[in-house]
């Protein structure tokens, strides 16, 4: 079987905040899809519908496409538990929703963005979490996601449940569904000190379809841009890219350097762009 190739997205608050910001950043680096969080720090999950089609408007005159409305869905603590996450940025309390329901909110706002795929978590890290207790959530997503041709990407995330590699292939041990996908981060399970297995890897592979890049300084313990720190890319991505089953996966930069959210996030698309060539996959 072939290699998949790459379609290149960025995340487009790790630009910068303003929308101004994030359209001529895809102008001047020739970036056609740009997955959306926020916009002046808000999370479209809290706007009013009139808001998300203005962004929505500005982004589809610019030539933009938007695959991912990267949601916060279930980044928050489980009904009934407490949690023990520390802190968590772009943490989400559902009362901020300007509708009832933010689960059929989240499915509008990804349509009016005109994106087909709807990033979702596994709730804040509790202790004695089972996979079995996203039942009722996940079947409640998949059957939106059903109705409404969209693709629903569970993402590891260390302050949620399903934070590791190891335990994102617990998760779809346990959940099989053609509606749901891994979005695969690596360098999240680096970050809780997991460094990913081959084989978990190579179970997850032939349903992943997207995957988030930035890199890990070990020694220093932080996030840096994509190629500048310790992380094998090259081996990981050939590893996976060679058993994936969609001829493409949408390969999305989430830079991490608050610091230098721009100029990192450069670095990451140039880094992107030499990794390609390196493991000879095309990436459009």
């Amino acid at each position: 079987m072939p290699r998949a190739n790459l379609a290149l997205a960025v995340i487009g608050d790790e630009i910068g905040p303003s929308l101004d910001e994030m359209i001529e950043f895809a102008r001047s680096e020739k970036v056609s899809r740009l997955d959306m969080r926020t916009v002046a720090g808000r999370n479209l999950l809290g706007m009013e519908p009139a808001e998300i089609d203005a962004i929505a408007g500005r982004l589809r005159a610019a030539g933009i496409a938007v695959p991912t409305f990267v949601s916060p869905l279930l980044k928050w603590t489980a009904p009934g538990r407490g949690t023990s996450a520390g802190k968590v940025d772009f943490a989400f309390d559902p009362a901020q929703c300007p509708a009832p329901d933010p689960f059929a909110y989240a499915v509008e706002v990804a349509e009016r963005l005109g994106a087909r795929r709807l990033r979702i978590f596994s709730y804040l890290r509790y202790p004695e979490y089972r996979p079995d207790d996203l039942a009722e959530p996940i079947g409640r997503l998949t059957a939106l996601a059903e109705r409404h041709d969209l693709t629903l990407e569970l993402e590891n995330e260390p302050v949620c449940n399903v934070g590791t590699i190891a335990e994102l292939r617990a998760f779809f041990d346990r959940f099989d569904h053609p509606r749901l996908r891994p979005l695969v981060d690596i360098c999240n399970a680096w970050s809780m000190g997991e460094r990913p297995t081959a084989d978990d890897l190579a179970r997850l592979a032939p349903r992943a379809d997207q995957i988030h890049l930035k890199d890990r300084d070990v020694a220093a313990r932080r996030t840096v841009a994509l190629g500048e720190g310790d992380m094998p890319w090259a081996t990981d991505l050939a590893h996976l890219l060679d058993r994936v089953s969609a001829p493409e996966v949408l390969a999305s930069i989430e830079t991490h350097v608050p610091a230098e959210p721009r100029a990192a996030t450069t670095r990451s698309v140039a880094a992107l762009r030499r990794l390609a060539r390196e493991i000879g996959v095309t990436l459009s």
